[in-house]
């Protein structure tokens, strides 16, 4: 059976392994080496050049054909860091006086390229609310080439009518792209859903370990190969000793994402449940506005979640403070579990007003659930809220 028939989680170990093995060695070797002996003929420009800048060192392809392989993509690119990624896919389909669609409530990096640095470059940005396919088309306009969502927004775990963004971008002919990042291709994988590219910031559940910061583009060849481009002259690329960590990290993905999905559906009750508790954004609760659309579309409810409490900013303050298991840090996806609040990490670029219109109260909590035994993990926050309130 081949290799793109099997199951993700054999998908994981086994794509993009070196078929022969290096030296028969069983794990993938670090390729240290910058530069390789030119093998071409003196006309095959890039293509016969192999240089780390170039993101086609063993260890850069090994990663690239698992990644393409995880969700079932025509290929894939390794990246310095998520919004390298994002950047490269963005840069790669958009132009001087081109316009993008993009969902209302971005991860805040990515709001303020689309929103600053693109249109410094002459790109404009429309939003809308991509859970209402309604509003599409009166973003629509004759130089609009690509529309930008999310599969779970961060932070408030918004799930848009993905199905419907794909088949607007497929009957207008614009690029569609999405930010997995929160799903991860073990509880979502785009292309299947008729998205053309996808990014991640492999730094999170990609890699799993908090050890490495690194993205990832993958989709259609032409629209990788166009990021590759910008990639190569911006020098984003992803070191071989890192691309060899993230290539052991994402053997245990679906086995972490699995048990984090378990632990983030069992905490998100028992936070509805305390009298502390204002509001909690999981896709897994019914009280959630698309939870019947996760349900259809997601094979996880995921391990991300955030919630408000009844005291507000104070008391998410003494709550943060009363927390002895989780690590009160930014990012996301690792084995611990992390908790902050994102007016002072990933939204701290936008102003208190921007964030208020977008739902992004001062005393939001965002929990990115570890693989800590989840009783412990749920007396833990139920003891920190009864000493915040």
């Amino acid at each position: 059976m081949n290799i793109k028939d099997r199951k993700l989680d054999t998908k994981l170990i086994h794509a993009g392994e070196p078929n022969p093995r290096v030296q028969g060695s069983v794990a993938m070797p670090v390729f240290l080496s910058s530069t390789f002996e030119y093998s071409g003929d003196g006309t095959a420009g890039y293509d016969a050049v192999r240089y780390a800048r170039l993101s086609n060192t063993p260890n850069h392809v090994a990663l690239h054909e698992k990644l393409a392989a995880l969700e079932n993509a025509e290929a894939a690119l390794v990246t310095g860091s998520g919004m390298a990624a994002i950047s490269a896919a963005l840069l790669g389909v958009l132009r001087a006086g081109d316009r993008l669609i993009a969902q209302r409530c971005l991860y805040g990096g990515t709001h303020g390229l689309v929103t600053r640095d693109l249109a410094e470059l002459g790109i404009g940005v429309d939003f809308v609310d991509a859970s209402d396919p309604s509003t599409f088309a009166a973003a629509l306009r004759p130089t609009t080439r690509a529309f930008y969502v999310e599969t779970l927004t961060n932070p408030l775990l918004e799930l848009a009518d993905l199905p419907a963004v794909a088949a607007f971008c497929r009957a207008s002919k614009l690029v569609s792209i999405i930010d997995n990042t929160f799903a991860s291709p073990v509880n979502f994988r785009p292309i299947e859903h008729g998205f053309d590219l996808v990014v991640h910031s492999c730094t999170k559940y990609l890699n799993g370990h908090s050890d490495l910061v690194a993205g990832a583009v993958l989709g259609k060849a032409e629209l990788v190969a166009a990021a590759t481009r910008k990639q190569n002259h911006f020098g984003g690329c992803l070191n071989p000793d890192t691309c060899a960590l993230l290539h052991r990290g994402m053997k245990t993905m679906a086995l972490r994402v699995r048990a984090q999905n378990q632990s983030a559906f069992a905490l998100a009750h028992a936070l509805v449940a305390h009298h502390a508790v204002a509001g909690v954004n999981y896709p897994g609760l019914e009280s959630h506005p698309a939870h019947a659309r996760a349900r259809t579309l997601l094979d996880g409810f995921g391990g991300m979640l955030s919630f408000e409490l009844a005291g507000g900013l104070d008391a998410a303050e003494r709550f943060l403070a009363a927390l002895t298991i989780p690590i009160v840090a930014p990012s996301l996806g690792g084995v611990e579990t992390l908790v902050i609040r994102p007016a002072t990490s990933s939204h701290v670029g936008m102003g208190e007003a921007e964030r208020k219109k977008l739902g992004i109260a001062e005393g939001l909590v965002r929990v990115s659930v570890g693989i800590e035994a989840t009783s412990d993990l749920i007396e833990d926050f139920e003891q920190a809220l009864d000493r915040a309130s």
